[in-house]
């Protein structure tokens, strides 16, 4: 009988290549386990970087304020990852835009450059030679396909505008050591009186917190800048004094606005004692204009009167007309590069300060106030149309009842000197709101359809 064949040697074989498939399995398992865990830790962690931008806390935005009143928030995050990390395409627009074309030309960071004064700023700036930078973060405070008309302006006089936030340390300083800043011209701001009963908060952080980031920044710049800044008349608040003077008392604000504005005026004062930062503060009365802001009562009228609605015109509780120190949008740019040109350099170097240092204010006004239901009926004619006035109490909103500048000051050390009266200034805004909206005026189709019908 045959012996039968020796399968041990096989049988060892087989569990040692299941015992290694096993092993194999084990570690794939594992590898996989693993792989999936880091992945899942991933996409949580980009979930959660993009709530983080998108998404602010609910403290950060009071429960009451609608959704499209809300500004848009630009985390610390945000604008350091997508703005300062542009890299060297981006450095190289940000040192082209800054760079002056004129011999001792000034290089200039504007902030709020997007918005209305920092636009025509930052255009006369850059026909003149200067180097001009504009930084923005283009919130919705009112309708911000304006302000990117504005930026699309400014770029096609090769202003750069770097879309960040004030509160962004980092950025900030990224754009200073990128930049050798000889000025900055700090327009950058929550404005508007009565949004304050809304957003107490956005006052805050913009003209508050903002303005000590920006501060915080330019003291520790070598070399520190020269600063000018925009103040408000807004700080005179109850001062019953007439003409405004900068001598005039300023500790009693009649909105938060102005509360923001003059505690921007004391915090200006602090950096320039410790720091030796050259500061200059402007106190703009009305400004209006083309590429103006819409919150502003001849803008909203304009669009109000056209469209047929009624518009409110306030009175005093005493029955009195408000009246404004309106003052046209070019005398607001030549006092500011009259400010700008006559600043001295910052005594700071490093943050610590080696001498005394320029510290200024300045009313830039109109001289001559003019009471709103007089602009009604500038707006009537030009518009060819009648405005639907209703005639209310003005409302306790911090609003103040009259405005009157004093500019000898500014007169005296700059040459400001306003030449634009509301009729003259008007009728440019007209001008442009008409082209800018593309709407046809009344008096425009009467002669067309005149026109036709003959």
């Amino acid at each position: 009988m045959p012996t039968p064949p020796d399968t041990s040697k096989t049988l060892k074989l087989d569990r040692y290549n299941n015992y290694l498939r096993k092993i194999h399995s084990t570690k794939l398992i594992t590898a996989s386990s693993k792989l999936l865990f880091r992945a899942t830790l991933l996409i949580a962690l980009i979930l959660i970087l993009f709530f983080t931008i998108n998404y602010p806390p609910l403290s950060d935005t009071p429960h009451h304020v609608p959704p499209h009143h809300r500004l848009h928030h630009h985390s610390l995050l945000s604008t350091s990852l997508f703005s300062a990390g542009g890299g060297a395409a981006w450095e190289k627009q940000v040192r082209l835009s800054s760079t002056p074309r004129r011999t001792n030309g000034f290089s200039v960071l504007v902030t709020g450059a997007a918005g209305f004064v920092g636009s025509h700023c930052s255009l006369a700036l850059k026909k003149r030679g200067d180097g001009v930078l504009g930084l923005d973060n283009f919130n919705n405070y009112y309708d911000p396909s304006l302000k990117r008309a504005r930026q699309n302006l400014l770029s096609k006089h090769q202003v750069f505008i770097v879309e960040g936030d004030l509160n962004d340390g980092p950025l900030l300083t990224k754009l200073f050591d990128v930049v050798p800043f000889t000025h900055v011209l700090h327009l950058a701001a929550q404005a508007g009186v009565r949004y304050a009963m809304q957003n107490p908060q956005s006052y805050i952080s913009s003209n508050v917190a903002g303005f000590v980031n920006l501060l915080e920044v330019a003291k520790a710049a070598n070399p520190q800048p020269s600063i000018v800044w925009a103040s408000s008349s807004s700080v005179y608040g109850l001062n019953t004094e007439n003409p405004f003077s900068e001598r005039d008392r300023t500790d009693q604000p009649a909105s938060l606005y102005a509360a923001t504005k003059k505690a921007g005026e004391e915090i200006a004062h602090t950096y320039n004692h410790i720091y030796g930062l050259s500061l200059t503060g402007l106190r703009f009365f009305t400004v209006y204009g083309p590429w103006g802001r819409p919150d502003m009562a001849y803008f909203f009228f304009t669009k109000d009167i056209l469209q047929g609605k009624s518009i409110d015109i306030y009175k005093t509780h005493d029955q009195k007309e408000v009246a404004r120190d309106f003052t046209y949008i070019d005398d607001v740019v030549k006092g500011c590069l009259g400010a700008l040109d006559t600043a001295e350099k910052s005594t700071g170097s490093g943050g610590k300060k080696k001498g005394a240092a320029q510290l200024r204010v300045y009313n830039l006004g109109n001289t001559s106030p003019v009471p709103v239901g007089r602009l009604v009926s500038i707006l009537e004619g030009l518009l060819s149309t009648k405005a639907k006035k209703h005639v209310i109490t003005m409302p306790r909103n911090g609003d103040v009842p009259f405005t009157h500048a004093n500019v000898t000051l500014a007169f005296k050390d700059f040459g400001y000197k306003p030449t634009t009266d509301l009729s003259t200034g008007l009728r440019k805004f007209v001008k442009w709101y008409i082209s800018y909206y593309g709407i046809q005026s009344k008096t425009r189709k009467e002669s067309q359809a005149t026109g036709e019908s003959g």
